[in-house]
């Protein structure tokens, strides 16, 4: 029987989980755009050092988070 593939959502129940869920959206689309592991791992001794790249790394998980918190309405009218 074929696996049913969980439905995406950017729903979260809370902003931690809403940061958690920006960080992952930010790997897959590093292994989206780079899908050579090898080469993949070689390049993280380059950008590891390279604080542009660090702090472009973190403009990224910051605007995946501006948009999951946007579906989330700011948490949901926090409790």
């Amino acid at each position: 029987m074929a696996k049913v593939a969980k439905p995406l959502s950017l729903i979260t129940e809370t902003p931690q989980q809403g940061f958690d869920l920006a960080v992952k959206l930010a790997r897959i689309g590093v292994k989206t755009t780079q899908p050579n592991k090898e080469v993949l791992f070689k390049l993280r001794e380059v950008y590891a050092n390279d604080a542009d790249s660090l702090i472009a790394c973190s403009q990224v998980i910051a605007i995946h988070f501006q948009t999951v918190a946007a579906a989330n309405n700011y948490w949901r009218g926090s409790k």
